[in-house]
């Protein structure tokens, strides 16, 4: 994200997972589907892979495993001195991962014009290497434009100014506080009708604007895409913790959610927002987007309710009867939070921003009351489950990433409490910044 999260009352100490620290992160192209020419190289912006481990050490390693280019899952294997990184991940790749047919490929002409947005505030150093990932994709037609959030000096500005503007790269102050009211001075600053959003703490996969914006061409009614978010380094614990939880990832098999074709094992559609993506992998069509007012600027980081924007849009999206597309061929590496500190106030804001997200959606559109009450109950009890599944793991396992989802190490309970206590200070979060937004209209409005 790219705003600090202020701590979520006191924190304990960090529990006694230093084993899972220091876990290199790679890019793994199996060449041919049993392995055959498998090539490994470091994840964009990780660091280099050491020399190799010394004799009676070795190096856990997590790829995200490619076959001919198209992303189809991760696995995380140890390798010893003398092992050859490549094949002992490929080998293990072909046994733990359903290798799908190759897809035909696809035509890069055909993605529509793009207008790139990248929130940020404060962070140059971040989004200097967001930027020079964007500047390498290979869509052959978009534009970048990067929104200066309360800036309390003129860094970012500075940035821009001298290394980015003679590559065409836009500069745009927004004065109002939060990651929404920024996304929404985006949207008054864009000139293309596919709007992609990212963050300033990610680096893009040089194929990600292409895989992302190219469904809009094949299906005329999509409001929506999202993509896949990996992580560019796990030297912390804080960092694998959240990674073995699944992070950011929605996994390795697209998906189409249409609101004229509800998915019956989702009873609880659309309001899972959280199952759709996550706001540092997005696009838009813009005319929607902009029909049911873009963001609410009462929900994001850097206001009260502490989240919730990207899941407010998501909803609003297919609520307006437009589809919404995950397809993982769109990939961002994102820098997940060093510190346990951190980490502890992200658990808090996905509590508050889940529940300032529904408290937004029934102020804006009360329409969707009945459907959202009919629904309360069992997403309650769904909150619930999914905060108190991650405090225990039933195979009592100790490890690192695997096969996201599968809670290879224990939740901690903290972690589960403060999620919980966000849940319900959400609403509160949400009233607070209501007010302090209130009567401003949208940036694009009028014009």
């Amino acid at each position: 994200m790219p705003y600090r999260t202020q701590r979520a009352g006191s924190a304990p100490q960090l529990p006694d997972i230093g084993h899972l620290a220091g876990v290199a992160v790679a890019e793994l192209e199996l060449g041919a589907p049993d392995g055959t020419g498998a090539e490994i190289a470091p994840a964009p912006g990780g660091p280099p892979f050491k020399d190799g481990p010394h004799e009676g050490e070795e190096q856990r390693v997590f790829a995200l495993v490619r076959l001919r280019g198209r992303p189809v899952g991760t696995v995380v294997g140890r390798i010893r001195a003398g092992d050859d990184p490549a094949s002992v991940l490929a080998g293990q790749a072909v046994d733990e991962i359903d290798l799908p047919e190759p897809l035909p490929a696809s035509r890069r002409a055909d993605a529509p014009r793009a207008t790139v947005v990248v929130a940020t505030r404060e962070r140059p150093e971040q989004l200097a290497r967001a930027l020079d990932s964007l500047l390498a994709q290979d869509h052959p037609d978009f534009e970048i434009v990067v929104v200066d959030n309360a800036p309390a000096t003129t860094a970012t500005r500075d940035l821009v100014a001298a290394r980015y503007a003679h590559r065409g790269v836009r500069h745009v102050l927004e004065p109002v506080p939060g990651l929404a009211a920024a996304h929404n001075r985006g949207i008054a600053a864009a000139d293309a009708d596919v709007l992609a959003f990212t963050d300033d703490d990610v680096i893009a996969d040089p194929h990600w604007l292409t895989a992302l914006t190219l469904p809009f061409a094949a299906d005329p009614r999509l409001g929506c895409v999202t993509g896949l978010i990996l992580p560019a380094r796990l030297n912390t614990p804080a960092q694998t913790l959240l990674e073995s939880h699944g992070g950011f990832a929605k996994g390795f098999a697209g998906r189409r959610y249409d609101p004229a074709h509800p998915p019956a094992e989702e009873p609880l559609f659309p309001f899972t927002a959280g199952r759709f993506g996550s706001g540092a992998n997005m696009a838009f069509r813009a005319g929607p987007l902009r029909a049911v007012g873009g963001f609410d600027p009462a929900t994001g980081t850097g206001t009260p309710a502490r989240g919730g924007d990207d899941l407010y849009a998501f909803v609003r999206i297919l609520a307006g009867g437009h589809p919404l597309l995950y397809t993982p061929d769109a990939i961002v590496w994102h820098h997940h939070r060093e510190r346990w500190e951190d980490l502890c106030g992200q658990a808090y804001g996905y509590g508050a921003g889940l529940t300032a997200c529904l408290t937004a959606l029934l102020v804006r559109k009360p329409a969707l009351l009945p459907a959202l009450l009919a629904r309360l109950p069992r997403g309650l009890a769904h909150a619930r489950t999914m905060t108190a599944s991650r405090a225990t793991d039933a195979a009592g396992r100790r490890g690192v990433p695997g096969e996201h989802g599968t809670y290879t190490y224990p939740w901690p309970r903290h972690l589960s409490r403060l999620e919980r206590r966000g849940l319900l200070y959400g609403p509160v979060g949400y009233v607070r910044a209501r007010l302090s937004v209130r009567g401003e209209p949208r940036p694009w409005e009028g014009r």
